[in-house]
């Protein structure tokens, strides 16, 4: 039996960059009062806060969740008196501004600038430096169409693999590439997890939407935790809701779901 669900967050429990939606929070209500959750993705603290706390926040059992910002090179944990960070592995000011002309470099050799962008494309999330090709604020249906099976980034990627080798470099959401210390990923997220609340990787699920070689999830299978591919955010609903009925032997958080 699973004591820990583990989520990605774009693509898995909101579109790229959006809130979770009513239908989300329900079910992720039911999942805190029968499991521990946490939640991993590259995005920083604000982008939590944007997409899930600011809709979360009537939750009662929020000491049960965990958020990871930048695939675990930040961990936060709820405490009575509000969210509290339990760490954050930034990156020195000389990293920094080596990555982020790598980055600079790699978009110009690849051949890949996009004719319009929406907002900065860099973006220092502190732990971890990411590149979004059609800037930050770009449009949904903008940014499935660019690059869905990911062969421009990956042009980027294999650039950045000579300029920066000290660095890992990962394909996330839908045009972003990040930049973190090597090892810092979701695998790293996981052994976080394990280390900080003491739970075995054969007690934990990690649900996510890029579970492929290549794909920013896939580290959290190659963790050896078991793994859910899904396609978009209502299927990740109706595994929760699964997930639900086999923790609630009583049958109290299985009722209501009318979607």
């Amino acid at each position: 039996m699973k004591k820990l669900i583990v989520f990605d967050l774009d693509g898995t429990l909101a579109e790229s960059k959006a809130a979770i939606d009513k239908d989300m929070v329900t079910v992720l209500d039911a999942l805190l009062n029968v499991a521990k959750v946490a939640i991993i993705s590259g995005g920083d603290w604000p982008q939590f806060e944007k997409q899930v706390l600011a809709k979360i926040g009537k939750i009662k059992q929020l000491k049960n969740l965990y958020i990871l910002p930048t695939c675990g090179a930040k961990f936060y944990r709820y405490k009575k008196s509000g969210w509290v960070k339990v760490y954050s592995e930034d990156f020195s000011p000389d990293q920094k501004e080596k990555i982020i002309e790598s980055l600079n470099k790699a978009v110009e050799g690849s051949h890949i600038k996009p004719a319009k962008t929406w907002g900065e494309q860099i973006e220092d999330r502190g732990s971890q430096i990411t590149f979004s090709a059609l800037g930050q604020q770009a449009p949904l249906d903008a940014k499935k169409t660019w690059d869905p099976k990911f062969a421009k980034r990956k042009k980027m990627q294999k650039t950045l693999s000579f300029s920066i080798p000290e660095f890992s470099v990962n394909l996330g959401g839908t045009t972003s590439v990040d930049v973190t210390r090597h090892g810092v990923d979701k695998h790293y997220g996981i052994n976080k997890l394990k280390a900080v609340l003491g739970i075995k990787k054969s007690e934990m699920l990690f649900i996510g939407d890029a579970i492929f070689p290549g794909g920013n999830d896939y580290p959290a299978k190659e963790a050896g935790v078991a793994s859910v591919c899904i396609k978009d955010p209502n299927e990740t609903k109706r595994v929760i809701q699964g997930i639900i009925a086999c923790l609630d032997k009583k049958g109290k958080y299985t009722k209501g779901f009318d979607f």
